[in-house]
């Protein structure tokens, strides 16, 4: 990756955007020297133009972001990086620093929460608990629901309608991780049908 350095005095624009969900979390910048340090420890960090030194995103606060991927602009001046966040991002509290709160892209967050509590055997979880009982448990639990989606689509009342809903995809989730997929491989499917 060879990034243009040589542009506004050895800084390049970072955009921090969030792994699962697609949400933009904040602008920063990076000399050559905060680009080592992130590729060297997998956390973002930035040249503060304000304190004129390097800083690690989180160092006091513990709000870190993980870095998963590392995309260079056409101009190879402007980086992208999708991290994953340790709480907030904002140092207002807020999850992002555009004040964007969004559902969009939630999906893949409840995702990640619903490997989580499987992957560490989390007894207290009712999604664990269904997991364990297995394929046919979890997959029935997908057509009771579908089920319920049908009737409410009759009634006229949206918002059990949306309930059951995402039920249904709440349980479809779990249904996936039983069948080793992600969601991400079902969009790729619709994406690929669109295209015909």
């Amino acid at each position: 990756m060879q990034i243009d350095f040589s542009k506004n005095d050895g800084l390049v624009p970072v955009i921090i955007q969030n792994s699962s969900t697609l949400q933009v979390l904040m602008l920063g910048y990076m000399n050559q020297e905060a680009f080592d340090i992130t590729k060297e420890k997998g956390l973002v960090t930035f040249y503060s133009r304000s304190k004129q030194r390097i800083w690690m995103k989180g160092e006091t606060s513990n709000n870190t972001l993980k870095v998963d991927e590392i995309q260079l602009d056409c101009d190879s001046d402007t980086l992208l990086i999708k991290a994953t966040p340790n709480g907030v991002t904002c140092h207002t509290g807020a999850t992002s620093c555009f004040k964007e709160e969004t559902s969009k892209g939630f999906v893949y967050a409840l995702e990640n929460t619903i490997h989580k509590r499987i992957d560490e055997d989390d007894n207290t979880s009712y999604t664990n608990k269904l997991f364990k009982r297995g394929v046919n448990k979890v997959a029935q639990k997908v057509g009771e629901e579908a089920v319920e989606v049908v009737i409410e689509a009759k009634d006229n009342n949206d918002q059990l309608f949306k309930d059951e809903v995402a039920d249904l995809t709440y349980h479809l989730l779990i249904l996936l991780k039983y069948k080793n997929i992600r969601f991400e491989e079902i969009e790729a499917v619709l994406k690929e049908r669109s295209s015909k």
